[in-house]
């Protein structure tokens, strides 16, 4: 149809009316068509032409990126304005990689960013391409994509293959490191009943004078600050061995209908003191009439404790601690948002991999245990966070579908029954 059309725009002059006529409306139709392709795809297209003017846009460029028209109003294909591209663009990042990008004429393909959108966070792929005709660049190609979802699962079988690289490593570990640990703490406690023995022995045997009282003990309250420390670390191995091997095995859950505002509201009447203590005031934005859901309460509570311990450790001078529920379509989302110091952007991919730590002392177990106990309950768990703007988790779990229609089958209720033990 171009060829079409090409041809008979060099033989204008000789075409009647009704010709041109009819040359006006293919080409429109040809027109149309091609923006339909453009509308339809569900990545972003910017053009822009030797001025890195924009000239063409279509809707997913409009949804993906922060960019505006020239008075500030939404873009539109039919409002190309005579700015430069990066002019419109309202993320500054962006902005600058596509203006040193234009107007050096380099091809940049997958060039990731993270960028907020009408309210929506998202990881931008945004490649620039030369358009290329008879052997001039006529004007760009903007090709951007929205990978949120993509590098999403990306991490998600990333933590899965690591949980299960540790189940190899859980059996050797347990007797290699645990045995061992047992063996050195029953013999400080020996320890310590000897040197309580020779304490006795040196009070009985040294004169009492409560005025100058005998330096020859000191050495034995030396040796007693020495085994304080020893056993210390003993109970710090062993409390990463139990989550090490907490982390691999397989869980015993005991499923149970529960109210998670009910469970929440327990926690943090538990944590009371300690947030206070911590200049920590918590607010609580529950919705009411949330439906039972089907879990663990004991690894629930690990799973928000643990979350709450995290977000005030990340507010050491004090901030605001927001726990929500929320009901969405067939889920609901728990969200426990802080104040706090945030996280930064290259290790928001990897805070729930195994042994990823930021804290000098922590075993980078934390939130693996929370990943895994999530993960059992069928649900997800995600998180956003800046630095300096504090965090938010988010675990999304599923409402129960208490309704099984078996069209054709009478028993069908009684099978209902039977599945909820009685239940209506």
């Amino acid at each position: 149809m171009r060829d079409f059309i090409k041809r008979a725009v060099k033989k204008l002059s000789k075409l009647t009316r009704e010709q041109i006529g009819d040359l006006v409306i293919a080409a429109a139709a040809e027109i149309d068509r091609l923006e339909t392709v453009l509308e339809s795809l569900g990545q972003g297209i910017l053009v822009c032409d030797a001025r890195h003017a924009l000239v063409l846009a279509n809707k997913c460029a409009e949804r993906f990126l922060p960019i505006g028209g020239p008075n500030g109003g939404p873009i539109g294909v039919s409002e190309p304005g005579n700015d430069p591209v990066w002019a419109r663009v309202w993320d500054e990042k962006i902005a600058g990689f596509l203006e040193a990008t234009l107007k050096s004429g380099d091809r940049v393909e997958e060039r990731e960013f993270n960028a907020e959108a009408k309210g929506i966070q998202r990881l931008l792929s945004i490649s620039v391409l030369p358009l290329v005709r008879e052997h001039r660049v006529t004007g760009s190609l903007i090709y951007i994509e929205d990978i949120t979802e993509k590098r999403g699962r990306e991490a998600r079988l990333r933590r899965a293959e690591n949980l299960a690289s540790l189940t190899t490593l859980a059996a050797g570990v347990a007797h290699e490191i645990k045995n061992p640990l047992g063996s050195i703490s029953i013999h400080i406690q020996l320890m310590q009943k000897a040197l309580q023995a020779n304490r006795k022995l040196v009070e009985q045997t040294l004169p009492h004078d409560t005025a100058h009282p005998p330096e020859k003990n000191s050495y034995l309250d030396q040796l007693d600050k020495y085994i304080a420390v020893v056993n210390e670390e003993i109970d710090r191995l062993n409390h990463i061995v139990v989550d090490f091997l907490f982390a691999v095995r397989p869980m015993d859950l005991d499923l149970r209908e529960g109210d998670l505002n009910a469970l929440i509201g327990e926690l943090v009447d538990f944590m009371s003191f300690e947030l206070s203590d911590a200049r920590i005031t918590c607010d609580l934005e529950l919705e009411d009439h949330l439906p039972l859901l089907t879990f663990d309460e004991r690894y629930m509570k690990q799973v928000l404790l643990n979350l709450v311990k995290n977000a005030t450790a990340a507010m050491p001078a004090g901030g605001k601690l927001t726990i929500k529920t929320e009901r969405r379509d067939n889920e609901v989302d728990i969200s426990v948002r802080d104040t706090g110091l945030g996280i930064p952007e290259e290790n928001l991919s990897k805070i729930f991999e195994p042994y990823f730590t930021t804290k000098a002392t922590g075993s980078g177990l934390g939130l693996t245990l929370v990943f895994k106990i999530i993960r059992e309950h069928r649900g997800e768990i995600s998180v956003k966070s800046r630095e300096g703007e504090g965090s938010c988790f988010t675990i999304s779990l599923p409402v129960p579908q208490r309704e099984h229609r078996l069209i054709g089958f009478e028993e069908s209720e009684k099978v209902k029954s039977a599945d909820y033990g009685g239940a209506s």
